[in-house]
């Protein structure tokens, strides 16, 4: 049985993987540090969230790569072309902020 619950897992956990896509749009976005967008104006914030835990914790990199994925395409729909984090990860949730 745990067995069975591991291999569910891990398919969900790769297909969850495989359809996360960086849009045309969000590929050019930018991810910067908070220093180099003083000039920029401030278009609004994306909320963003993955899933952290299937069954086990996942690896910090892959929610991380994930999360910036999100908010790249959500910056991408909203006219912006630079994100910024704005909060740590936590529970497989981050915040960014919105620039263009």
């Amino acid at each position: 049985m745990k067995t069975k619950l591991t291999i569910i897992a891990a398919t969900i956990m790769l297909s969850a993987c495989s359809t996360l896509k960086l849009s045309s749009g969000g590929e050019k976005v930018r991810v910067l540090d908070p220093n180099e967008v003083e000039s920029c104006r401030e278009l609004g914030r994306t909320n963003n969230s993955v899933t952290a835990k299937v069954i086990v914790e996942r690896k910090e990199e892959a929610v991380a790569k994930e999360l910036r994925i999100m908010a790249r395409n959500s910056a991408a729909r909203m006219g912006g072309d630079t994100i910024v984090p704005l909060t740590l990860i936590e529970d497989g949730q981050q915040t960014f902020v919105v620039y263009k």
